[in-house]
């Protein structure tokens, strides 16, 4: 608590201000709450199982590309960067990006969106909330409580990525955003997609380095990195302009959001601030929203892609109804539920702890 009084500024979540956990624990002697639940996630089996769940592209395409796991690490390296700079609390921003993905399905966006589809009699599936179901109750890997019992911090900030915010009116009261950890890892996940998707699709050769070159914030990396290195092999420049512009968009976003700090002085005002405080800077985020229509047009929308999220959708929807209609043939862990949860909430749960391959297998299985 003393080194974070000494390190962290006044507008950072301090471990000594938590609102704790679900069920009280003792300190510990020597890890921050923050650094147990970052532990705690990190030795989970659903962490576990991100190494072998997609992030964009399945394992059929090749085994250059992130998985959610890599991605999570990525993530949890920037997020920590950014967090650095700004004097917030890295323990904290490092639960948080750790576990921001953990509630994903088999499949990514493919998968969840089948499982929402089957899951409409139940309130269907969003991954961001099953996280917290995940580390609310699904983990049991202590005897005194259900899941992780992590800090009201780590959870409502996962609960805010879940949550649709709905338009207030213009006299409404504002409600109190989300704590600057939070929002530094959201902006740092954004970084991470914008510029490793297309380091990925172009080691996939779905995108020729020249189709970038069409989009201003590519455009400027490869000039910036041209001026400095004038004879690099293709891979090696390729490569440095991924470095180039990761350094861009970190640059950019610390420089922005420190001036808008300057007008915080306290946790309760960071907060209030009203708009997201870690946020890019106008010019480039009109740049970052141009780079992530293009990747939405010639990458996640690449036949391909298409193909392969077929056959995910495929497996997904045959195994939710084979299980749903035969809840007997679950698990025990996930069958013991079924009277609690009901059929579609216990098969949900089921498929979307399946890593890709493990659903593929059981899927080829029951033909």
């Amino acid at each position: 608590m003393n080194r974070e009084a000494a390190l962290l500024a006044p507008y950072a979540m301090h471990s000594e201000n938590s609102a704790g956990r679900a069920h009280p624990e003792q300190a510990h002697p020597y890890r921050s709450p923050f650094q147990r639940d970052r532990d705690r996630i990190v030795h989970s089996s659903a962490f576990r199982r991100l190494a072998h769940k997609t992030q964009v592209f399945t394992g059929e395409l090749g085994d250059y590309h992130r998985s959610r796991l890599t991605h999570t690490l990525e993530v949890a390296s920037i997020a920590r960067t950014i967090g650095r700079v700004l004097r917030l609390n890295e323990d904290l921003i490092e639960a948080l990006a750790l576990m921001h993905d953990i509630g994903h399905p088999p499949f990514g966006h493919a998968g969840e969106k089948i499982l929402d589809e089957c899951c409409h009699d139940c309130g269907g599936f969003n991954h961001n909330q099953h996280a917290v179901r995940i580390v609310t109750l699904l983990e049991n890997r202590y005897p005194e409580f259900a899941g992780l019992n992590l800090t009201e911090e780590v959870l409502s900030g996962q609960q805010v990525r879940a949550e649709k915010h709905a338009v207030q009116g213009a006299d409404a009261p504002r409600s109190p955003g989300p704590l600057l950890e939070v929002q530094v890892v959201d902006a740092a996940d954004s970084i991470a997609y914008d510029t490793h998707d297309a380091d990925d699709a172009l080691e996939l050769g779905l995108l020729d380095f020249e189709d970038l070159l069409s989009v201003p914030l590519w455009q400027e990396a490869a000039e910036g990195v041209r001026v400095r290195y004038s004879n690099l092999e293709p891979e090696a420049f390729r490569r440095t302009v991924i470095h180039h512009l990761i350094e861009t968009l970190v640059s950019d976003l610390v420089e922005t959001t420190r001036v808008r700090l300057s007008q915080v002085t306290s946790l309760k005002d960071a907060v209030n601030y009203g708009p997201c405080l870690v946020a890019p800077s106008a010019e480039v985020a009109a740049k970052k929203s141009e780079l992530e229509s293009f990747l939405f047009e010639h990458v996640y929308r690449h036949p391909n892609v298409l193909a392969e999220r077929a056959v995910a959708a495929e497996s997904v929807r045959a195994l939710f109804n084979r299980y749903s209609h035969d809840p007997d043939s679950l698990p025990d862990r996930f069958k013991a539920r079924v009277s609690s949860d009901g059929a579609s909430r216990s098969t949900c749960d089921y498929l979307a702890s399946m890593t890709d391959r493990f659903a593929l297998s059981s899927f080829r299985e029951m033909q």
